[in-house]
């Protein structure tokens, strides 16, 4: 026998949207699928409604997608106790890359979509205090936590795109057969141009930026 059609009274109520639970079930997507499902048709057929109904709470896949990366920046945690203040500042730095690494699409997102959500903004908070306790000028610690997170996103974004051993040793070929004569320079910095592990030239980049950082003056403004 047929099963008998129940009334839309007798269904259950599906539970209200907002922009918490949105964010919530797009983050679930993201890490079953990737950030590519993520979208505002593939979301409401998880929410069972219409994406009409979510841009009431997002207004765009691009400011879902930030929504996301400040969802995930949760996981981030504060600044470590121990250490100088450079020594911290470069393990929250990693942190936020090794978090990133875990969702390489979403970093090259985040180079043209920043968040601007309640983690974000511990993130940047973090920095600057971490910066101000080093005794950087306020002017140079701003700009400062622009570069620093731009190149922690470019690290984590270039992570998808990683080349693969052959293409590596292809490289190290070309480079030690160069010609002295042709590329001098190439030639004396051959053994260093790919030397060293992955972690430890994004520590030494930290490192650099944060030391010039440290140095380095912002131009005044001009009225």
């Amino acid at each position: 026998m047929p099963a008998t059609p129940r009334s839309r009274r007798e269904r259950p109520a599906k539970p209200a949207l907002t922009r918490e639970g949105i964010v919530a079930v797009a983050v679930e997507i993201l890490r079953a699928e990737g950030l590519q499902k993520v979208t505002m048709r593939r979301l409401a057929q998880e929410l069972d409604t219409g994406p009409a109904s979510l841009y009431v709470y997002v207004r765009s896949t691009a400011e879902l997608h930030a929504a996301v990366l400040d969802e995930l920046l949760g996981s981030v945690g504060p600044a470590p106790a121990e250490g100088d203040w450079r020594e911290r500042l470069e393990r929250v730095l990693i942190a936020y890359t090794r978090m990133l690494m875990e969702y390489p699409s979403l970093a090259r997102s985040a180079l043209t979509a920043w968040p601007s959500g309640p983690h974000y903004l511990d993130l940047i908070e973090t920095l600057l205090g971490l910066l101000d306790e080093g005794g950087v000028p306020r002017e140079r610690a701003a700009w400062g936590v622009d570069l620093l997170l731009q190149r922690a996103t470019a690290t984590a974004a270039e992570h998808a795109g990683e080349a693969s051993q052959e293409d590596w040793d292809a490289l190290g070929r070309a480079l030690s057969r160069v010609s002295d004569h042709v590329h001098p320079h190439i030639a004396a910095a051959s053994g260093w141009l790919l030397s060293g592990a992955p972690e430890a030239r994004v520590s030494w980049a930290f490192q650099a930026l944060i030391n010039g950082i440290e140095h380095t003056a912002v131009p005044e403004p001009h009225d």
